[in-house]
């Protein structure tokens, strides 16, 4: 692939569980020599919540909630201006799976807290929203092995698609590219690599949506 000019400097990429996003980030970095934004998995909460301890969604959330504040703030530094930022969420991410695992009251308590820190934190140029079937997602899980994740069901997965689905149907705060991963295999087929990055630059505005040829949609 000739080199193509990457018009961007904060790229956030988005989706569910299992979806890619970790995977795509690491090869947008190493492409454009950027640095990688990667959401805390060692969240000391998240086990005791995929086992249903009471308390734990709520203490996870809050958690990461105040993890990725800290790292959207530190964005801000001026050294990180002339550097592509690449990262594997963006803060919305937060507030949805707060919606889907908090109880009413739980909610409503999270969301003061994130009124208060989110508003004023700098938006990306560019989200990529990776979408996947509840089969493709589970199977990717099952092959990282992360051991925290293996009570993570189909019925979640599903309901998780569900709410993105919802989120990203309204979004329009900044250009979106919507990218159905099935079929398209960005870290060991580079074709399917460089055809992704051609459709990121072409980006400008709006919803855009990148279907991989031969996927049979």
């Amino acid at each position: 692939m000739s080199e193509t000019p990457f018009p961007f400097r904060h790229v956030a990429v988005e989706g569910p569980i299992g979806v890619g996003k970790t995977s795509l980030v690491e090869r947008l970095a190493a492409r454009f020599s950027g640095v990688k934004v990667l959401e805390d998995v060692t969240n000391p909460f998240l086990e005791p919540f995929y086992r249903g301890v009471p308390g734990a969604a709520f203490q996870a959330q809050v958690f990461f909630l105040l993890s990725r504040y800290q790292q959207q703030v530190e964005l801000q530094q001026p050294e990180l201006f002339t550097q592509l930022v690449v990262a594997d969420y963006t803060m919305a991410k937060d507030r949805i799976f707060a919606r889907l695992n908090l109880s009413d009251a739980e909610f409503a308590l999270y969301d003061r807290l994130y009124s208060l820190l989110v508003p004023g934190l700098p938006k990306p140029d560019l989200v990529v929203y990776l979408e996947a079937s509840v089969e493709v997602c589970l199977e990717r899980i099952r092959k990282r092995g992360r051991p925290f994740e293996r009570t993570i069901d189909a019925a979640y997965l599903r309901r998780l698609k569900e709410a993105y689905a919802e989120f990203f149907f309204h979004y329009n705060e900044t250009p979106l590219l919507v990218v159905n991963t099935d079929d398209l295999d960005f870290v060991h087929r580079e074709q399917d690599f460089d055809a992704l990055v051609a459709k990121m630059v072409r980006v400008r505005r709006g919803t855009h949506v990148f279907i991989p040829l031969g996927s049979g949609t």
